[in-house]
């Protein structure tokens, strides 16, 4: 998303700013940032200065410090108010746009020392619900793989074998460059969240399949770094890369299960764990999560296949049968 800076108030390309280069987040976090903070800003001047327009048409170019300044605890609390009743935004959604506020007043608080105080560091973060992550089975997995219909069999396959086998990120995927295969010691490279970088070891099926795909590059590419290309040999686009897999998993008949190129990796990650008797720091660091605490949602859904498991017995039902009164 290309945000044009003469549309908004200095402080906040500053933060953006800092957000990509100093912090270093991915390009991905700082564009749901702004989008977020351009939203609240929006708000605030359409409730002070009681606006009869929609939210999207108000301008925030010159909001001014001083409105900065004048923001208050409250004014944060109704706008989460306004996001669930007025935008029907759900915990979640109204939880990341208040980690992006938080870490934004913060940056004016501490770093850009443009306010004296910051009203959001005492707030209570909306109550969110950890569902257990969707996936796929080993079965179904197997299935979507020996799909017969890819549009671009060699690349389309080798990225589902990726995703399957390391439990990347959609990002790391798209980013890969031919480069950063080592064919030798089986190893690839991935760039991960806030531009880290990690190797992770590859199997023969991936090695096989990256093989092929890159056989399979006839025409000199526009984008020679780049691993996978579009059909205008350039580097392929995160969304193309999630329009291929919806319509491979509808072709499987894995379809309307909200599965996603990150849902192949919680699969990736289950697959690990319950096939492959894999440690869960041995995954945390294959995945690349920056705390064990991330990982260990792999545990608990493990237990609840377990219990599930126990629940669905075609005996779980059958009950003693209790010894008839003698009186009767």
């Amino acid at each position: 998303m290309a945000i044009n800076k003469s549309d908004y108030p200095d402080f906040l390309n500053d933060y953006m700013f800092y957000l990509r280069i100093v912090k270093g987040r991915s390009e991905t976090t700082v564009n749901e940032y702004f989008i977020n903070i351009r939203l609240f800003l929006r708000y605030i001047r359409m409730m002070k200065e009681d606006l009869e327009v929609p939210i999207e048409t108000i301008s925030i170019r010159d909001f001014s410090v001083d409105m900065l300044k004048e923001i208050t605890l409250k004014d944060i609390y109704d706008f989460e108010y306004y996001l669930a009743e007025e935008r029907q935004n759900k915990s979640a959604a109204r939880a990341r746009k208040t980690a992006a506020l938080k870490s934004f007043f913060s940056y004016l608080y501490k770093r850009a020392n443009l306010i004296d105080t910051n009203p959001i560091v005492d707030i209570e973060m909306p109550s969110v619900k950890k569902a257990l992550p969707k996936f796929l089975t080993l079965e179904e997995s197997i299935r979507l793989l020996s799909s017969e219909n890819f549009e671009n069999p060699e690349r389309d396959y080798c990225m589902l074998v990726l995703f399957l086998n390391c439990g990347m990120r959609l990002n790391e995927l798209v980013s890969i460059n031919v480069g950063d295969i080592d064919f030798k010691e089986k190893r690839l490279l991935l760039k991960g969240k806030g531009n880290k970088q990690r190797m992770i070891y590859i199997n023969d099926a991936c090695t096989e399949a990256l093989r092929a795909y890159i056989r399979s590059r006839k025409n000199p590419p526009e984008e020679p770094d780049a691993l996978f290309l579009s059909r205008k040999k350039r580097r392929i686009s995160r969304r193309r890369v999630e329009q291929i897999v919806e319509k491979l998993l509808k072709q499987a008949g894995l379809g309307n299960r909200g599965i996603s190129p990150h849902k192949l990796r919680h699969t990736a990650a289950t697959l690990m764990y319950q096939h492959g008797n894999v440690d869960t720091l041995v995954i945390k660091e294959v995945l690349g999560h920056a705390s064990i605490a991330t990982t260990e949602i792999y545990t608990h859904l493990s237990d609840e296949l377990k219990k599930s498991a126990a629940e669905n017995t075609p005996l779980a039902n059958v009950r003693k049968r209790k010894p008839k009164d003698e009186n009767e």
